[in-house]
């Protein structure tokens, strides 16, 4: 229905600032409509009918406010209209909520849904394709059967074998070791779980996994959930946080404590809201992926669905680059380490 697109190349490594680390108390829903091109005209491929939701986890931490800026950028680039709306918590209710009210008003051509749960989304969103919606997953898939495909950001055995060895090189391989996850629901996290647990069974036999606490993805609750750690287990030698409040939280609490390099803190986070945890030593290794690049990702493949394109093996992606696809799931790249040496080099 349209021409061929001409993509604008966006930088890999600079994205968004880290913005408000606080998730909103109120129940409403965040919702940006993508209608106003922000390049020069001469630059910008002539807006179409069609319109791509893109529904994160939840809104207002710096991690899903990164991918709201890369799909919004993907939708100017691409002549596309995209809603960005999420839950103000990570609540798959709230998320079914959404894509109800998107199938009954009938104003979307694709669903990308960040699943808070695997298997109560399934129903709503084959509901939506009976309603010729196009589903799409993305950071965290369903069950297959709801939707075409899933983004994932990384290889999870990858991902989560690397952040068990950054935390056991910084604690000489040994002692007790505490997980903070996001939802306990959220499958792309189980996965990693799974993945971290594993590498320390096989490789760091002196290690010990003394507690998995979930944070729901909530800064407040994440930060407390860090104290609790702390006072309960006296001989604790590291933290790892696979969800982004993790991280930022663990370290603000070890810096409280004194015990800023004698409790190492390794995970998932933005360089922006870890920098200066990495530099006084509240917190050794973080990880992550562009996720600016994975909401512009996001849109670009929606919108190559919606006009008769699904993605393949080594495609190369304007904007974002070359993806790999193992069976329905798309990995963007490789994850990137952030330290004291580096971390300034990064903005979001």
């Amino acid at each position: 229905m349209i021409k061929n697109l001409s993509y604008l190349q966006i930088f890999l490594l600079i994205f968004v600032s880290g913005c408000n680390n606080m998730s909103s108390s109120s129940n409403e829903y965040k919702v940006i409509y993508n209608n106003e091109p922000q390049q020069p005209k001469d630059e910008i491929q002539e807006k179409t009918d069609y319109t791509i939701a893109i529904i994160p986890k939840v809104i207002n931490i710096p991690y899903f406010n990164a991918v709201e800026e890369g799909a919004i950028e993907a939708g100017n680039d691409l002549g596309v209209n995209v809603i960005f709306k999420g839950p103000s918590v990570a609540d798959s209710a709230q998320q079914i909520k959404i894509i109800n009210e998107f199938i009954e008003n009938d104003e979307v051509d694709v669903i990308a849904v960040s699943a808070n749960d695997p298997e109560t989304l399934v129903p709503i969103l084959k509901k939506a394709q009976q309603n010729q919606i196009r589903v799409i997953t993305w950071d965290a898939d369903t069950l297959p059967e709801g939707r075409e495909f899933f983004i994932n950001m990384v290889n999870p055995e990858t991902l989560g074998r690397h952040l068990m060895d950054t935390l056991a090189w910084n604690v000489g391989e040994e002692g007790e070791y505490a997980i903070m996850t996001g939802a306990h629901s959220a499958s792309n996290l189980n996965e990693w779980l799974k993945w971290i647990q594993k590498q320390q069974e096989e490789h760091y036999p002196k290690m010990k996994l003394v507690e998995i606490s979930a944070t729901d993805d909530d800064p407040h609750k994440a930060y407390t959930i860090a104290k609790q750690l702390l006072m309960e287990h006296q001989n604790l030698k590291g933290i790892i946080g696979n969800s982004s409040v993790g991280p930022p939280a663990a370290a603000q609490a070890v810096k409280e404590a004194g015990k800023a390099g004698d409790i190492a803190v390794v995970g998932l986070s933005s360089p922006n809201p870890m920098n200066e945890y990495l530099k006084d030593g509240s917190a050794q290794v973080i990880t992550l992926w562009s996720p600016k690049k994975l909401g512009y990702l996001t849109v670009a493949l929606s919108n190559n669905i919606v006009t008769g394109s699904l993605p393949h093996d080594n495609q190369e992606i304007p904007g974002v680059g070359k993806i790999r696809m193992i069976d329905d799931m798309v990995i963007m790249g490789e994850p990137i380490d952030f330290t004291k040496e580096n971390v300034d080099q990064y903005d979001f």
